[in-house]
This record gives structure tokens, sequence and C-alpha cells, in this order.
């Protein structure tokens, strides 16, 4: 699987505008296969989290191990990960002008 998308949330209550997000993406940046992350801040919840794409499970794993799973604890919030496949809706996604798929990536 070369594209895997996966989101995240934190069930905690922290303004958007509480998040240090600038050290948190270099932090990011360091993970090998993380191609994109939209951060998402959660209407009326202040939940925080965002949705990824990866290059691979294996990466994404790591990531959540490694940052998802520790900051969790940090905040003492709970953590709700899902993963998706990205190639098996790659045909539909471009149909419906997808921002992480093109017509020259079919």
């Amino acid at each position: 699987m070369s594209k895997l998308f996966l989101y995240a949330e934190y069930q905690v209550s922290i303004p958007f505008t509480q998040i240090d997000w600038v050290s948190i993406n270099v932090e990011m940046k360091k993970f090998s296969g993380l191609q994109s992350k939209t951060w998402l801040s959660g209407i009326n919840t202040n939940t925080v989290g965002g949705f990824y794409e990866f290059d691979s499970l294996e990466n994404a794993q790591k990531y959540i191990d490694s940052l998802l799973i520790p900051f969790a604890k940090q905040v003492n919030g709970n953590l709700t990960v899902k993963l998706f496949d990205g190639e098996i809706t790659q045909e539909a996604s471009i149909g419906m002008n997808s921002p992480f798929y093109s017509i020259d990536s079919k």
C-alpha cells in the first residue's frame, strides 16, 4: 500500500490557538513517509487532530507509536486513530477532484 490515510483525534478540550503547531510541525516532518497533514480543530469541542497521508502502513504505525500515543499521555487525553487504504479509493477520489490525487497519479 503506497498511499495510506490516517485520521487522528485527541479527546481533549484545547483551543487551537493554544497549540504550538509551529514546533509540532517541525517534529512531525522528521518522520519518514509522512506526505502531508491537514490540521483539524473540533467546532464547539476544541478537540484537536488531523488528517494525514503516509506512504506506507509501516511508517504510519511508527508515527502513531512514536508521536501520537506519547502526546495523548502528555495531555491526558484519549486518542482515536483510524487508518484508510488510499489506493483502493483512488479512481473515485480523482473523480471528485480530491487534492490528494491527480489524474497523473492514475
